[in-house]
């Protein structure tokens, strides 16, 4: 691949901002809910699922979407949305319950939604794929050469949803592209105990379509993976399955004992960490030096902090809010 250091160098930052944004959010996470775990106490109350480890998978495939592109994202989705362009300020805003976020406070992590760069998520398992074929159908019905992308997970892959989605999109040629993200784990339950092949990619000779399986969760692997299927979809000859095997550095949500997990594991998994094997690539062979490396390092960093200071700093909804933008007219 011949890939301008422009785009390595952004895909490098996008990758720190997600790592750098899910680590904060983890500590912010956990303020006010000990000595006893409440959920429901702090500063961001209910659920938190974080993507750290995954980064590869949302940049290398956003990477080649413009702001015009769907992407649908999971419950797991801060990755998918900073990659695809969504404000982080109002994300963060979102995710503390702040009237200056996305949904006004009232969507909270697992329900972001942001027109201007066409982003959702949702909690419902395999939910994504639907509405990414939704949107599909649209931009063909249209004849606009827009591309929709579905994220979801390995134990997604066994949904009702996923068979029903790919099958219409195949026998539409729809401008989809199905992204499995296979961190071994569907909550709890390994792949191998709840899958009957080893590789979800493999389905797609089922309905017709290309299966690509990227077995290493390198964000160069993925961008050429997704290049292919990106393409294949603009230019109307339908949709692609890319699975890609990556690592889930967390557990399944903030203040999971993770018992069902080796303790050596994470630890494990710690040490192919992406983004370390990414900027050992791009010094290495000259792309980028350290000085430049630790700019990015530092735009990051400072775009997540002022993205905090900006949720912690705005005020909640009033009480009266409750009644309003609950339904559509």
């Amino acid at each position: 691949m011949n890939i301008p250091k422009e785009t390595l160098m952004r895909m490098y930052l996008e990758m720190v901002t997600i790592r750098l944004y899910e680590e904060t959010m983890a500590e912010a996470y956990q303020e006010g809910k000990y000595p006893v775990f409440n959920i429901a106490s702090g500063p961001v109350p209910g659920e938190m699922h974080l993507a750290a480890g995954q980064e590869p998978v949302a940049v290398g495939v956003c990477m080649h979407l413009n702001k015009e592109d769907a992407v649908v994202g999971t419950h797991r989705p801060h990755h998918f949305a900073i990659a695809k362009g969504v404000d982080l300020k109002r994300m963060t805003a979102e995710i503390f319950g702040k009237v200056t976020g996305l949904g006004r406070g009232k969507g909270g992590h697992m329900h972001l939604f942001d027109p201007d760069v066409h982003f959702s998520c949702s909690g419902i398992v395999g939910a994504s794929i639907p509405q990414a074929v939704g949107a599909a159908l649209t931009f063909k019905m249209r004849k606009e050469k827009r591309v929709a992308v579905a994220f979801f997970g390995d134990g997604a892959a066994n949904q009702g949803a996923f068979h029903e989605g790919l099958n219409l999109a195949a026998i539409w040629k729809l401008p989809v592209v199905f992204v499995c993200e296979d961190n071994s784990w569907a909550i709890s339950v390994p792949k191998q105990k709840s899958t009957a092949i080893s590789r979800n990619a493999d389905r797609a000779v089922a309905y017709g379509i290309p299966g690509i399986y990227v077995g290493e969760n390198d964000v160069l692997a993925v961008y050429e993976a997704a290049g292919k299927a990106v393409e294949r979809a603009r230019q109307g000859e339908g949709p692609t399955l890319i699975e890609v095997k990556t690592d889930r550095f967390f557990g399944h949500f903030q203040g999971d004992p993770e018992v069902y997990r080796p303790k050596d594991e994470v630890p494990r998994l710690k040490q192919n960490d992406p983004i370390k094997r990414f900027r050992k690539y791009l010094i290495e062979n000259g792309i980028a030096k350290e000085a430049e490396i630790k700019q990015l390092d530092d735009e990051a960093r400072k775009h997540v902090e002022d993205a905090f200071l900006f949720a912690r700093e705005s005020p909640y909804p009033a009480p009266e809010e409750a009644l309003l933008h609950v339904f559509v007219e």
